[in-house]
């Protein structure tokens, strides 16, 4: 174990969070034979390149990985690209529409790009899953497909609920859990990190670890995040997200947005904070001796500084109290570039921008008199936005952005 970080803050801050560790005691045992045989353990973290981009939600398990890897042990990143191409259809109800294996390559070159903001490059092998599933043959997918039955996948809760309700399953779908556990067995994996969703998967992972003859793998999984309203998981078609790529100032200002209760779930799955000092704010806030504000531009800062670095951190933060306690319009706003998948309204602009939590919420503010576009105040909830153009949209007092819709 790396660092002056003793067996029991250790253990306390990789447990922070966590929704299940299964075995249960089992890390303390691993952590404990890691070190006796001085060797580092191999933590396995896939994600399927199915979107462009990460939010702040796909950062929850990348945070949890940073966090194995500051205590010396190595993350086997995994893209899937061979899964992608499936699908896993984790919290759907339909089978989900397979990939073209042009998008998936373009969509894994960005996850590349992304996932260093947080995790450490010099402990971390990036593999895609094509290089041992792409040589499957026939036979040795029926040896895998073998190693389970129809009755144990049925008792994944998607699967289930769908059979229940006569809706289709794909024989493929079935191979996903198996194919995603395999991974496993190919990396000799001694910890698997995985959302709460992702909980069966892994277990699979397991079971085919010990087919194998291997070292079963302790099963990690943490919460899903919810996003900026507060309630539905973080999600880029909710527009409830924060990502990666967005601009320094708006994901300062879209943190400083969430509620002072939700902010402390992002505390704990999000800050790279000691878990006493979390806890310390948290009381301070509480007793009513410290500002919760204080403590979420203190989060806020330290989010984009992960993401943009340290002097972006500090001139976000510079800015928005500027901006929101001065009441200024900050200068260079920067222009923000933002897709258009249908045709887009004021109200659906102030959601997407972090200000409201509905387009419902955002018509109700417009009626109120508290959006001015181009410098003259909106009357129309439903006034409609034109791709293309350069918009400088303004709510209340304090919110400020200059957006082109694309």
């Amino acid at each position: 174990m790396e660092g002056n970080m003793d067996h029991a803050t250790a253990l306390g801050q990789l447990q922070l969070g966590a929704a299940d560790i299964l075995p249960e005691g089992g890390l303390v045992s691993l952590l404990q034979r890691a070190e006796n045989e001085k060797r580092s353990l191999r933590i396995k973290l896939g994600m399927d390149p199915t979107a462009p981009d990460l939010h702040l939600g796909h950062t929850v398990l990348l945070h949890k990985a940073r966090q194995f890897q500051d205590l010396g042990h190595e993350l086997l990143f995994v893209i899937g690209d061979f899964t992608a191409r499936i699908g896993d259809p984790t919290g759907k109800n339909s089978t989900r529409p397979p990939l073209s294996a042009e998008d998936v390559q373009a969509n894994a070159q960005t996850y590349r790009e992304q996932i260093f903001k947080v995790l450490d490059p010099e402990r971390t092998q990036v593999v895609f899953n094509s290089q041992w599933l792409d040589r499957f043959s026939p036979s040795e997918m029926i040896h895998l497909a073998a190693q389970s039955t129809v009755a144990r996948m049925l008792e994944r809760d998607d699967f289930s609920k769908r059979y229940a309700a006569g809706q289709a399953i794909a024989i493929h779908e079935f191979l996903y859990p198996l194919l995603q556990g395999y991974d496993s067995v190919a990396l000799k994996a001694d910890v698997e990190l995985g959302g709460t969703d992702q909980r069966f998967n892994l277990l699979v992972g397991r079971e085919l670890q010990k087919n194998w003859g291997q070292p079963q793998q302790l099963v990690f999984t943490m919460p899903i995040l919810e996003g900026l309203d507060g309630i539905q998981k973080m999600s880029k078609s909710l527009g409830n997200y924060i990502a990666l790529q967005d601009p320094p100032e708006q994901i300062f200002g879209k943190v400083m947005s969430i509620s002072d209760t939700l902010m402390w779930r992002y505390y704990t799955l999000l800050s790279r904070l000691p878990a006493a000092e979390q806890q310390r704010r948290q009381r301070e806030c509480e007793s009513g001796t410290r500002n919760p504000r204080d403590c979420k531009l203190a989060l806020a800062q330290e989010l984009v500084a992960r993401f943009h670095g340290a002097d972006a951190g500090q001139l976000a933060y510079d800015g928005f109290l500027a901006q929101f306690q001065r009441h200024e319009r900050p200068d260079n706003l920067p222009l923000q570039e933002i897709a258009m998948d249908q045709p887009y309204s004021i109200a659906r602009l102030l959601q997407n921008l972090g200000w409201v939590r509905s387009s419902s919420e955002g018509m109700r503010k417009v009626r109120e008199g508290a959006v001015r576009l181009q410098d003259a105040r909106v009357e129309d909830p439903g006034l409609a936005l034109a791709p293309g153009e350069e918009y400088l949209v303004q709510y209340g007092k304090k919110h400020f952005a200059r957006v082109i819709l694309r």
